[in-house]
């Protein structure tokens, strides 16, 4: 955006949260708590966010923006899952972050939220093959920024990142802007869908989770602590067995809240600061990427007790479980430098649940 670098910067950071260098891997020793998985970390490049795993093709797919001071576009790299080794990569005009990917594993969907639009690409070639910008500027005239993307029932539900937020609903295939959902609340942060409730929800800057009606695709509740504490919601998660949504807080209280989806009601509030947060149904676990404590750590979704930690030389940010349950990845940034550049280049991370 035009002269406000460091507050774009700032702000994906919070809310998410080049020159390509040579890769290099390593392995790193799990902390203490963590003896019994192996963790290994891979350095690949500047502004790493999210990252989508093809099944049955064997590949990750690490979205990335690059650098923010004087280079344009960003790059989808491919990974081995298992090794991290680097097996391709696209280089885009634009720089890339929040990913999706479709019901059939043929295509995912990159956000790119700088230009106000969403790229479609092949998950054979990692070639892009369409994109959408959407029309709208914010006070400044800058694009209104699309962070996270959910596909269901064939439709992208992305949101922007503006107040009052608002979501713009696309149709995957054609690739059209069929609709919007308004109101959403301060800064669309996050977007699950619940195939228990069958219903989409949306978390916001404002501290409130908007529950939609992917059917008409109306607000029909808002769900806010109601404790008298100002919230800023990021990310969420929902273990569907028990009915429970998690979701992590960036405020000053630094906390993931839980909520009944029944009565949609606060239950429980786990302390400490959280940004990334994934249920892994297959082992009942709830992960947390906790970027000011550097840490990643594990949690049990029966009784909500730490069983491990493992521990970063720069912050976690975005996570993502394999679907066989046994892998976590974690890409993991570098503090930023006064001209936006960065200390050093982001990771790429794999821990071994088993």
């Amino acid at each position: 955006m035009r002269g406000s670098f460091p507050s774009i910067k700032a702000l994906y950071s919070a809310l998410l949260m080049t020159a390509l260098t040579a890769p290099t891997v390593f392995a790193q020793q799990p902390a203490a708590s963590s003896a019994a998985s192996s963790l290994v970390e891979r350095q690949l490049g500047d502004g790493l966010y999210e990252l989508a795993f093809i099944p049955g093709q064997n590949k990750l797919y690490v979205a990335s923006a690059q650098s923010f001071k004087d280079v344009n576009g960003g790059v989808i790299y491919r990974l081995d899952p298992t090794t991290l080794a680097l097996t391709g990569e696209t280089h885009t005009d634009l720089k890339n972050f929040g990913m999706a990917i479709d019901d059939k594993g043929q295509f995912f969907y990159t956000t790119n939220s700088l230009d106000g639009g969403v790229s479609k690409v092949d998950t054979q070639t990692g070639k892009v093959v369409e994109r959408l910008f959407f029309k709208g500027k914010d006070k400044d005239g800058d694009p209104i920024g699309a962070r996270e993307i959910l596909f269901h029932n064939n439709q992208l539900y992305i949101g922007r990142v503006t107040d009052p937020g608002y979501i713009s609903i696309v149709d995957a295939q054609t690739m059209t802007l069929k609709g919007k959902i308004d109101n959403v609340g301060k800064w669309v942060t996050g977007i699950i869908y619940s195939p228990t409730t069958q219903r989409i929800y949306a978390a916001s800057g404002s501290g409130e989770i908007a529950v939609i009606n992917p059917a008409d695709n109306k607000i029909e509740q808002r769900w806010k602590p109601d404790d008298g504490h100002k919230y800023l919601f990021l990310n969420m998660a929902e273990d569907a067995s028990t009915g429970r949504l998690f979701v992590t807080d960036n405020s000053e209280g630094k906390t993931t809240l839980v909520f009944d989806e029944r009565s949609g009601k606060v239950i429980k509030r786990l302390p400490g600061d959280a940004l990334g947060i994934k249920f892994n149904a297959k082992r009942h676990e709830i992960y947390i990427s906790q970027r000011e404590s550097k840490k990643v750590i594990q949690l049990d979704a029966t009784h909500l007790t730490q069983k491990r930690s493992w521990s970063f030389n720069g912050h976690p940010n975005s996570l993502l479980v394999s679907p066989d349950g046994n892998s976590l990845y974690v890409t993991i940034k570098q503090d930023f430098n006064e001209d936006n550049t960065t200390k050093g280049p982001d990771s790429v991370a794999r821990i071994s649940l088993n």
